[in-house]
């Protein structure tokens, strides 16, 4: 780990510097339009912009960089992000933010897949596992961090605007002037929506749900926080809480996933999220409980994701694996454009207590529709790839990445099996000749 942190310092770091611009951006714009007076349905149809955009980003941008090359898009996004971020204080006006919103997603998606494929070519063989699960650290330790700056100013100025603009401008310095070789672009092979969710049509459903179940978490944990009284600084210790969860219990069920069936780890994460949003509306009249809550929510549904995913990966074949993963980013994405809207209106018309009963519903659904899965289809588990960390705030590329790790590491623990593997043999000289039986 220390080896590919000297390696890749500079990468890293402006990734950091990435995230907590873009991680109090979503946070920040929930708040700042609760103190706008914009009701929770336009507000939910703002924050799915960023989602609509992530898609259209994850399509062009790789068309993009084939054309023009790594670092022209690489540059070209990152400004244009910066100057959306400054327009969101400039330009107070719903359909003005969701433009906004769709062009920040567009970017990022860009940006994902250069950052990634940047990390990629920089590393060996012997230590590709290692950076992308630093990087996935990296993202969500600058996500977590990106919330507490919610509090160093005030969310009706104009000052966090100008320091997350700052933030991801500062951000592309250490990246553009890193000395790691500018990678070659590689054309991703694509999957038919319809063979991807007939290989795997627990991952495919479950992967539409729970994109609507995290974007709910992570675009409108700050819309509920200020619509039910919380103050500025609750509501940021609220999304805090979801993103760190995330980050604590990503690797203790990636271990556990490797030794049981994971569908029934899956359906065992969204049943504990359906719980602990149910004790949620309960409690959330004591602050604490329902941060506590809000700790357990995410750390069992952010990582649904590389479960999901890796459950997929058993049944791909090498070469499906980058096309399924754009596959399955692409359900991801769908749903998550939808969740935002559905609990944007379920808000305005039932009260924000909306935002937990619409999560305990999507965890519901992806327990039941696991366990009819488990009536329908047989798994061994000794067959499965080992779990590689991957999240959805990642590009195809990345998810690609992660797919063809784990499919290497299963060939390597076959080929150390086989290595270990001993043929009883028979000493023929102990065999007495056929006349003497």
């Amino acid at each position: 780990m220390l080896l590919v942190l000297r390696q890749s310092w500079a990468l890293l770091f402006g990734i950091l510097l990435l995230m907590l611009g873009h991680g109090l951006q979503g946070t920040l714009l929930g708040v700042r339009g609760s103190i706008e007076q914009i009701d929770s349905n336009t507000l939910g149809l703002i924050m799915s912009g960023y989602y609509v955009g992530f898609l259209f980003g994850s399509w062009y941008a790789p068309l993009a960089v084939g054309r023009v090359g790594h670092v022209r898009v690489f540059a070209a996004l990152g400004s244009l992000v910066s100057a959306a971020f400054i327009l969101y204080a400039a330009i107070v006006n719903p359909w003005a933010w969701f433009a906004l919103r769709v062009l920040v997603g567009a970017c990022l998606a860009g940006i994902y897949v250069v950052a990634e494929s940047w990390l990629n070519n920089s590393a060996t063989n012997e230590t590709r596992g290692q950076t992308l699960s630093l990087y996935l650290i990296v993202q969500m330790v600058g996500l977590v961090l990106g919330q507490l700056l919610l509090n160093v100013a005030n969310p009706a100025d104009y000052t966090l605007f100008v320091l997350i603009s700052v933030l991801v401008s500062v951000s592309f310095a250490p990246i553009l002037l890193s000395t790691s070789p500018t990678p070659h672009h590689q054309a991703a092979r694509s999957m038919p929506l319809r063979e991807l969710i007939t290989t795997s049509p627990f991952a495919a459903v479950g992967m539409l749900l729970l994109g609507c179940a995290i974007s709910l978490l992570f675009a409108m944990s700050a819309v509920y926080g200020v619509s039910h009284g919380l103050s500025v600084a609750q509501t940021s210790a609220f999304v805090t809480a979801i993103f760190l969860g995330g980050l604590v219990f990503q690797y203790p069920l990636g271990w556990i996933s490797d030794r049981i069936d994971r569908r029934v780890l899956v359906i065992g994460c969204a049943l504990v999220t359906a719980l602990a949003a149910t004790l949620a509306l309960f409690v959330d009249d004591d602050v604490n409980l329902l941060i506590g809550c809000a700790f357990l929510i995410g750390g069992m549904a952010n990582p649904m994701y590389g479960l999901l995913l890796a459950y997929a990966n058993d049944f791909l074949e090498t070469d499906q694996m980058a096309g399924a993963s754009s596959g399955l980013l692409f359900i991801n994405g769908a749903g998550s454009v939808a969740g935002p809207i559905v609990v944007g209106q379920a808000m305005v018309m039932f009260g924000d207590k909306a935002y937990f009963v619409a999560l305990i519903a999507l965890m519901a659904s992806i327990a039941l529709w696991g366990l009819w899965r488990m009536t329908r289809r047989s798994h061994d588990v000794t067959m499965q790839s080992p779990w590689v960390p991957v999240s959805p705030r990642t590009s195809a590329y990345a998810t690609g990445i992660a797919m063809e790790l784990a499919e290497e590491y299963r060939q390597d623990e076959r080929e150390d099996e086989a290595e270990d593997y001993e043929p009883r043999t028979v000493d023929t000289a102990f065999i007495p000749p056929e006349a003497d039986r």
